[in-house]
C-alpha cells in the first residue's frame, strides 16, 4: 500500500492481538489486489448504555484502490455472541474481500503472481523512526517500514534477523513489503515459517 493502515479504536482499548489479526487480514487483501492504495479500520464499541442490551462490536472498513473506495459497514449480526470482536472482524474482512474480488471482475484488473519472497538479512535498524534495511543475497540493500513486517512484528527484529520479503518498487528505490521473519525451526527443515 501506498499510504499505512489507519486503524482506529472507538470506545475500547487497542489489543496487539487484534491489530495484528488485522494487518494480517489487510496483507491478504494485498494479494487479492496488490494495488490497494490504503486502507483505513474502525473498531467501534457499544457504548455503555447500549452493553447492558447485548449490543455488539461494529467495524467498518475503507479499502483505496485506483479510481475508488470500497467501503464495508459490518453492523452486528443477530449471530454473533455479545462481546465477540474478533467475529465481527472476520465477518467484515469477509466481505471486504467479496467487494475487493468483484471489483477485480467489473474493472477487469489482472492481478499477476507475486514473484517468491526472498530471503534476507537485517543490517540496520532505526525503531525509533520505525523503518530498517535488509541485504539480499545478492548485495542489495531494501528498505522497509515496520507497517510492513508481519506478525510477531518489528519491534521483535534485530539486526541479523533472516526474514523473507517481498519486493516493491517504491518512490526512492526497491522497497520490501510482507516482511516475515524466518522461524529457525521451519528454515531448519527447509519450510515456510
Amino acid at each position: 500500500m501506498q499510504t499505512p493502515l489507519q486503524l482506529t479504536w472507538h470506545g475500547l482499548d487497542p489489543s496487539d492481538a487484534v491489530e495484528a489479526r488485522i494487518r494480517r487480514d489487510v496483507a491478504r487483501l494485498e494479494h487479492v489486489f496488490p494495488r490497494i492504495t490504503g486502507c483505513t479500520v474502525a473498531l467501534e464499541a457499544p457504548n455503555r448504555h447500549h452493553r447492558s442490551s447485548g449490543s455488539k462490536y461494529r467495524v467498518r472498513i475503507e479499502v483505496t484502490v485506483p479510481g475508488g473506495r470500497l467501503v464495508v459497514g459490518r453492523d452486528p449480526s443477530k449471530t454473533w455472541r455479545r462481546g465477540e470482536l474478533h467475529g465481527a472482524v472476520n465477518s467484515a474482512f469477509r466481505e471486504a474481500r467479496r467487494q475487493l474480488e468483484d471489483h477485480v471482475r467489473l474493472t477487469g484488473w489482472r492481478v499477476k503472481s507475486h514473484a517468491p519472497a526472498t530471503e534476507a538479512v537485517v543490517t540496520r535498524m532505526f525503531p525509533d523512526d520505525g523503518y530498517g534495511f535488509l541485504l539480499t543475497p545478492d548485495g542489495r540493500d531494501v528498505y522497509f517500514h515496520r507497517h510492513a513486517v508481519l506478525a510477531p512484528g518489528f519491534a521483535l527484529l534485530r539486526v541479523g534477523t533472516r526474514v523473507r520479503f517481498v519486493e516493491r518498487r517504491g518512490d526512492e528505490g526497491p522497497q520490501a513489503s510482507t516482511v516475515r521473519p524466518v522461524h529457525r525451526r521451519a528454515a531448519a527443515r527447509g519450510g515456510t515459517p
